[in-house]
């Protein structure tokens, strides 16, 4: 049978991510594809713990709650990101959501209207390019390097194209592992008030920080409250399945977004924003975030000694200094796409790098994630990884 979809179904596509996960779960492969925590250091018995005092706190935990969320959860969020220097919030300007993911998606949905535009870096979360597609955005990329988004390049778009928002991961972006500088920071926030634009800033990764003694500013931090929305979540640093995230920002926007998740689901799992409160005031959860960034650094510095001593042909990574991703740039002439095949096979998987960008794609780029495998199981990867990409003569496909 054929069914009549709308016509906004055509701007859905399949995550590559998840499309790969597939594959890996039928076989015996050393996984560098998903952003997974590590299982190993996953709190359970403190959220066993958590759930229970939830439940201790009678029926009224199991009852339906209000759309922005639960509110002593909210409260400790301000209180976290004062920590951050982002101030002048209160619960009222916080949505809990499901995950940050969701409130990418809730911002979208009240902000775009089809052939509005929105500035990203390049590479960028691919999640987020399909969230902004399918609500028929026009994705333009600003020119970038290792410091953020090129200004000049930036301030050209701002002032031609006139966009709704610009979009940016700038502490361990998801897939470059990028940091910005702060000097991009404040230039960014400048620009947001001088071309009335709107800011999204996505911070998934900012507590997993390699460098204690480093200090990287969130933008929401540097500016006046009206032009950033700060997202960030508890996935990476609590646990995944507990799907909380929020989102802060300017009140008007944060109302119209939650009027919108009325409409979507009414409220996220409130039973799990309670455990996750409980989690944070009765366990030593700063404690533990530094334990998984101890790991985390770890196998990171495994992950790249792997590399320094691979025979790979012109081979080029920055050392990521927090988060979970190590982008790696190959040989020009080689396809990731097109090798991901072979590479499932000797059994290893990385997700190649070409559906991470707004603009043209770089063919030749792969995205490893070095948190959810061992460290014998990173050697053994990268090792089939680099057997894989050192050995292609015959098989080196042509960037087209």
């Amino acid at each position: 049978m054929r069914y009549a979809f709308s016509k906004r179904v055509r701007h859905l596509q399949s995550s590559a991510v998840r499309d790969i996960l597939k594959v890996v779960g039928n076989g015996d492969v050393i996984s560098f594809a998903g952003g997974l925590p590590a299982d190993d250091l996953f709190p359970v018995e403190a959220i066993e713990q958590a759930f229970s005092r939830a439940f201790a706190t009678g029926t009224k935990a199991l009852q339906y709650i209000e759309t922005e969320g639960y509110r002593p959860l909210r409260e400790l969020v301000v209180e976290r990101m004062t920590r951050k220097e982002i101030s002048g919030f209160t619960p009222d300007d916080v949505l809990l959501t499901t995950g940050s993911q969701q409130a990418i998606d809730l911002f979208s949905r009240v902000m775009f209207s089809p052939g509005d535009i929105v500035l990203t870096e390049d590479p960028t979360y691919l999640a987020a390019l399909q969230v902004f597609q399918s609500y028929e955005a026009d994705i333009v990329a600003v020119d970038s390097d290792d410091e953020g988004m090129i200004l000049e390049d930036l301030e050209a778009k701002l002032r031609t194209l006139r966009p709704k928002c610009i979009y940016v991961v700038p502490t361990f972006s998801n897939p470059a592992g990028k940091v910005w500088s702060l000097e991009r920071r404040k230039m960014l926030v400048r620009m947001a008030h001088k071309y009335n634009c709107l800011i999204l800033e996505d911070d998934p990764y900012g507590d997993i920080q390699f460098n204690s003694n480093e200090t990287y500013t969130p933008m929401a931090a540097l500016d006046d409250g009206t032009r950033v929305m700060y997202t960030s979540t508890f996935s990476k640093t609590a646990v995944p399945a507990l799907r909380t995230g929020w989102i802060v920002g300017p009140y008007q926007v944060i109302r119209m977004m939650a009027q919108a998740k009325q409409a979507n689901d009414l409220h996220s799992n409130s039973l799990s924003q309670q455990a996750i409160y409980q989690l944070c005031t009765h366990f030593d959860f700063d404690g533990h975030i530094k334990g998984v960034t101890d790991l985390y650094r770890r196998r990171r510095n495994v992950m790249m000694d792997c590399l320094r001593e691979s025979n790979l042909p012109n081979v080029q990574f920055v050392e990521p200094k927090g988060g979970m991703f190590l982008w790696i740039e190959l040989d020009e002439r080689i396809n990731t796409t097109s090798m991901l095949t072979e590479a499932v096979k000797k059994g290893v998987a990385y997700v190649p790098g070409a559906p991470f960008y707004a603009g043209v794609p770089k063919h030749n780029t792969m995205r490893l994630n070095f948190t959810h495998a061992t460290d014998e199981e990173i050697k053994r990867g990268m090792k089939l990884i680099a057997d894989v990409f050192s050995n292609t003569d015959d098989m080196v496909k042509t960037v087209i």
